[in-house]
């Protein structure tokens, strides 16, 4: 005799739901990913960007407030688009330098940066790996934030030696974080996110942008920092490489000068402007930006909510149609084999009272939905057993035992034999 499992094939409610159950999560974690690196572009200047850090620059990535509250301050600024001019006027005597984009100095006129008279300041932002290394600095980038943090400039437990940094208190400072190499000292300040080192000339170090930025700029400390490490007594040259000259005469319009006071013109040589150097032994990590990494752990983990989700779920069987054939015996047999390996004697015994009370019903004419109580005392008067015994074989606890499970086995088959003639039902 066989068993025919119904063959029909999953309906189509069913399997969209399926789908939907798929996709919706997916869909959302997707959407999570792309708004999330979108409104981290957005947020993050470009510092090849027109006006990126300029003093001529009025948007909100531009340097314009900047420049006006050091002029405030009785700070000569003088903005140069030529490197070359602006290591003219820098060496003129003790000045500030200031680089906002110093990636985009060409590789060869890298050196001359540290080529200043004894008393300036050179001030860097956000310097890659490998113009550390081209100025020969013992510096060199640590970690990285996400997004900048505002945070004091004793983060860390150590005491800032910075008096600009210890007056402007707690400041947007903490992005791209620095250390020393070797054996070699320097004053770290908002948790490594700025360092000042006493080199050929005093080189401040600082990875980010936002105290300089005019939407910036009136956050926190910002405004006292920036201030601070641009201002004081030495006039201020400020190297505006990567933002375009306005037009002249038009608004924010501000030519550098010479040495005469005569205007200058930005250098049309390539060497002269700004380049996109090559990455010298980056490690992999400096091989990708953050974007990059962030993606890939957000992937990670929405593969593993999906993995999650789509587990092994723990709960009773559920019978599905399957469009096969199987023989009863080779059905009786593996299920019970799998009921052994799980050690479930309860939803055994449950089975076999299940099958014997199927059995006897229809003998007795019995509606499915008759009471134990009465089941039993029906199968006791006609099979002339003791009432208590019958309800315990029917609707008694589970078996602790496989002996006992064994021994409700043959007490169930016995009962039902006693009722049910020996060529009804399946065969044996």
């Amino acid at each position: 005799m066989t068993a025919t499992l119904d063959p029909r094939p999953v309906a189509p409610a069913r399997a969209r739901r399926r789908v939907h159950r798929l996709l919706i999560p997916l869909g959302l974690a997707v959407l999570l990913i792309v708004a999330t690196l979108v409104f981290h572009a957005v947020d993050q200047p470009d510092a090849t960007d027109r006006g990126f850090l300029s003093p001529a620059a009025t948007g909100d990535d531009g340097g314009s407030r900047l420049a006006e509250a050091l002029r405030a301050q009785g700070v000569t600024v003088r903005r140069e688009t030529d490197i070359r001019q602006a290591l003219r006027a820098a060496q003129a005597g003790p000045a500030t330098l200031f680089v906002p984009a110093p990636d985009l100095v060409h590789p060869g006129t890298v050196a001359a940066l540290a080529n200043l008279p004894p008393g300036s300041r050179l001030v860097l932002v956000d310097p890659s790996r490998w113009l550390l290394a081209g100025l020969d600095v013992p510096l060199t980038p640590a970690e990285r934030r996400w997004a900048t943090r505002a945070t004091s400039p004793d983060a860390d437990g150590r005491r800032c030696p910075l008096a600009e940094a210890d007056r402007a208190g707690t400041a947007a400072a903490d992005r791209q974080r620095y250390a020393t190499r070797g054996s070699a000292t320097a004053d770290r300040c908002y948790s490594g996110g700025l360092v000042r080192v006493r080199w050929r000339t005093e080189l401040v170090v600082i990875g980010t942008s936002d105290p300089f930025r005019n939407d910036r700029i009136d956050e926190w400390g910002n405004r006292a920092l920036a201030t601070g490490l641009l201002g004081g007594d030495r006039p201020l040259v400020w190297l505006d490489l990567p933002g375009a000259t306005p037009a002249p005469g038009g608004p924010g319009w501000s030519p550098g000068t010479d040495g005469d006071g005569r205007p200058t013109r930005p250098s049309q040589r390539p060497d002269d402007r700004a380049d996109s150097p090559q990455h010298q032994d980056n490690p992999l990590w400096d091989a990708f930006p953050t974007w990059f990494w962030a993606l890939l752990v957000q992937l990670a983990l929405a593969g593993l909510l999906v993995m999650l989700w789509r587990a092994r779920r723990l709960g009773p069987p559920v019978p599905e149609p399957l469009p096969v054939t199987v023989r009863s015996a080779e059905t009786v047999l593996g299920r019970a084999r799998l009921y052994r390996r799980a050690g479930a004697r309860g939803p055994a015994a449950e089975t076999l009272r299940a099958a014997a009370l199927a059995r006897l019903r229809p003998r007795l004419n019995l509606p499915a939905d008759t009471p134990p109580a009465e089941v039993a005392a029906l199968v006791a008067e006609y099979a002339g057993e003791d009432v208590e015994r019958v309800g315990e074989l029917l609707h008694g606890a589970e078996p602790t035992t496989d002996q006992e499970l064994l021994e409700l086995a043959r007490d169930l088959d016995a009962l039902t034999r006693t009722l049910v003639h020996p060529t009804e039902g399946d065969p044996r």
